[in-house]
């Protein structure tokens, strides 16, 4: 592990770094307000900066306070967020500010332990409010982090392993800057996106090359270490998107399962792919509508998820009336108000 005399010199560059080469902007950056600090750190789980600004923009613009997001109706949150995927990030979102309204008074809790007991908020992104918004001494630790660490230390202990996460929270707490603690977090984050990126990472302009052991042992390309293959599970949905002149058929998802909260059209999933004329045989024997319709294909798409290939066919049948159909009237949507709703994404394509 490290000399006593490393890890001072290791802060000490990565703030002189951040004060003078820095050159990362974003508009979180340098934020107090722990609403927004917030905000950006849920948006930028599992989502590159790139893709969340503009839906941090478009949030802050329309949600300016704390108390204002909590007031929203849960439609309208999740229909800002149609895209970003992850939407349990979505439901915490609104939960955490609801509570915050009600039990705080619309005022962000400065005690670390309580924006930890936060829901939806865990070590990281406590963290990240409570040094960046107050300052206080915690060190954050995201996936920059550990591939700096990992690296500069030489950590070969799997970083998805307990022990692995341990070392390295244990070290990064070392060696944050405790009176410093928002611009020690914002500096190492910052350069792990930026120089210690996780490829081609820019070794040859890195302050820490001289002492980095990855580099001297030429192990820069293998750590951070993980030792777990994600699984990846095939689904095959068939959506039928079944309209009126005047209206279109969708229902909430509503179990515990991908994309809950959102709205689709009607869907039939299968154990594997199948054509046109199966998917036509099952809607028969559903009794779904009360005479034949034509079924279309529309397209087929692949949608990646982290765990799961969402391999999806739709399908688009027209009918005359609604009365034609035997599916439950209220889930008829006039199709100038379709916009209203948030689907996934494969989905909110086809009606924009």
């Amino acid at each position: 592990m490290l000399s006593n005399q490393l890890k001072k010199q290791f802060t000490s560059k990565l703030l002189d770094w951040h004060a003078n080469e820095n050159f990362r902007s974003l508009p979180w950056k340098e934020e107090k307000d722990p609403y927004k600090i917030w905000l950006s750190e849920v948006i930028l789980q599992q989502t590159r900066a790139e893709q969340g600004l503009p839906y941090y923009l478009k949030f802050i613009n329309q949600y300016p306070t704390v108390t204002d997001l909590a007031n929203a109706k849960d439609n309208e949150i999740f229909k800002l967020w149609e895209g970003l995927g992850y939407y349990s990030r979505c439901r915490n979102l609104l939960a955490t500010a609801r509570i915050i309204k009600e039990q705080y008074k619309g005022i962000f809790p400065k005690n670390y332990e309580d924006i930890l007991n936060l829901k939806g908020i865990g070590n990281y992104t406590a963290a990240a409010i409570a040094s960046f918004a107050y300052n206080l001494p915690y060190a954050v630790v995201d996936g920059n982090v550990y591939r700096v660490l990992a690296r500069y230390a030489g950590i070969d202990l799997p970083i998805d392993g307990n022990e692995g996460k341990k070392v390295i929270a244990s070290l990064a707490q070392e060696l944050l800057a405790a009176n410093k603690a928002a611009a020690y977090n914002q500096a190492i984050m910052d350069f792990g996106a930026s120089i210690c990126k996780p490829k081609n990472p820019l070794c040859l302009e890195c302050p820490f090359q001289r002492n980095c052991k990855a580099y001297s042992e030429d192990t820069v390309s293998i750590l951070p270490i993980k030792s777990k293959k994600i699984k990846v599970k095939s689904r095959y949905f068939n959506y039928i998107v079944v309209e009126t002149p005047t209206h279109y058929w969708i229902e909430k998802r509503t179990a515990a399962d991908i994309w809950r909260d959102l709205h689709q059209t009607l869907l039939i999933e299968t154990d594997k792919k199948i054509n046109l004329q199966q998917l036509k045989k099952l809607l028969s024997g559903k009794n779904i509508f009360k005479k034949a319709y034509p079924l279309v294909l529309l397209q087929s798409k692949e949608q990646k998820l982290s765990h799961q290939l969402i391999i999806s066919s739709i399908y688009n049948i027209k009918i005359n009336n609604i009365n034609e159909s035997s599916l439950n009237t209220d889930n008829w949507v006039p199709k100038k108000e379709i916009f209203k709703y948030a689907f996934p994404k494969t989905l909110s394509e086809i009606f924009s």
